[in-house]
């Protein structure tokens, strides 16, 4: 496959930052760790790689902006480009050596994301998309599943935790869609989640309360491979509401269908 010199420059940071985070993954037990809010941990992997990803990003682009998890927003001089990156999407697995995280650096450009690398190091899986020229898995094309029934699919989500989210909503959205479909699985970072559907290995993907480094480079991903995506409620406000539903068109339809009947009084 043929990459932008752009796309170049974040999968070259991906990989760098990748690298430090296999080698403290091997180091798992001996970090030093701090509580960011319940449940929700920082670790010195996670800005190390953040560091990592900020200084390559701005080596390459100097006059970018970046949204970045840990440092917040830093403003470039080019008001027209800025990357999204989370650094250690997947903390939590991280911490308790569960090989399943990532890397995710998106590239929005005039308001509309046009790249997006999504990379797991421990899987050595890479996912790359870019507007207009398809999405891969390290240099295989990618097609969201093809299956039609919710009877048929797994479907993947996130369910909230010690001082995050809306239980009683989780338990209901559950409710309503696990007995439709085959399996539902949560594993543990969004955008890993999002690469799955784009890949086919998740059939549908619903998530809420995310933030946009959760969520850019996989929004891009999926519809790259011929998947669809939106909040919710269907619409296009992803990053405003901080919610998600994915899938191909008759299972991100059926997902739909299922929410909103959880919203319903009973």
């Amino acid at each position: 496959m043929a990459r932008s010199a752009i796309l170049n420059v974040m999968v070259a940071a991906a990989t760098k930052a990748g690298r430090a985070l296999t080698r403290d993954f091997g180091e798992v037990e001996n970090l030093q760790v701090s509580r960011k809010g319940p449940g929700d941990f920082v670790t010195a992997a996670d800005h190390r790689a953040e560091k990592i990803l900020r200084e390559e990003l701005q080596r390459a682009r100097p006059g970018y902006s970046l949204v970045m998890e840990e440092s917040g927003t830093i403003e470039g001089t080019d008001p027209q480009h800025r990357f999204i990156v989370d650094p250690l999407d997947g903390t939590t697995n991280f911490l308790h050596g569960i090989p399943i995280f990532g890397i995710s650096i998106a590239l929005e450009r005039q308001g509309q994301i046009v790249a997006g690398v999504i990379y797991n190091p421990i899987m050595d899986e890479l996912y790359t998309a870019e507007k207009g020229n398809g999405a891969f898995l390290n240099n295989r094309r990618l097609r969201v599943a093809g299956r039609a029934t919710m009877t048929d699919c797994v479907i993947g989500t996130g369910i909230p935790h010690l001082g995050r989210g809306d239980h009683g909503r989780a338990l209901m959205e559950l409710r309503h869609v696990m007995g439709e479909v085959s399996g539902i699985r949560r594993a543990g970072a969004a955008s890993i989640d999002l690469a799955w559907v784009a890949s086919g290995r998740l059939d549908g993907f619903w998530e809420h309360d995310l933030k946009s480094w959760d969520m850019a480079a996989g929004l891009l991903m999926i519809r790259e491979a011929g998947g669809y995506i939106s909040d919710a409620t269907g619409g296009e406000k992803i990053f405003e509401t901080g919610s998600v539903v994915a899938g191909n068109e008759f299972i991100h339809h059926g997902l739909l269908d299922l929410l909103k009947k959880a919203r319903k009084p009973a």
